[in-house]
């Protein structure tokens, strides 16, 4: 199964060195494994645009699509056994210690769409 890491903070959150290193050995620990098929950091949130399209008008606006304390700022794509794995896998994960990390199924059994 595959899941989503999302990897989010508060504005107050500056990562150290030692985290970055830490981070970086996870990472190629899970790639290793074969459980991290891929993830990156975000740029921050007022970098973003968010769009949607309502009544055939298109609206964008700037920032991110919700006005809370913590913002997205990483993800990860982890594939495993099931949600316990991806729990454990999640609770690994440097940025646990430092940040919130929600754990979302990918929904797999959804026919594929065309290319």
């Amino acid at each position: 199964m595959q899941f989503l890491l999302i990897i989010s903070h508060d504005a107050a959150f500056a990562p150290t060195p030692a985290l970055v290193a830490e981070i970086g050995a996870w990472v190629r620990d899970m790639q290793g494994r074969g459980i991290l098929l891929h993830g990156n950091p975000l740029r921050p949130p007022g970098d973003a645009m968010t769009v949607r399209v309502r009544g055939g008008k298109r609206k964008v606006s700037s920032g991110p699509f919700t006005d809370s304390a913590e913002k997205m700022a990483a993800y990860g794509l982890i594939e495993c056994a099931g949600m316990e794995e991806a729990i454990d896998i999640a609770a690994g994960h440097p940025m646990a210690r430092a940040a919130t990390i929600e754990v979302r199924p990918v929904w797999s059994d959804l026919p594929r769409m065309a290319a």
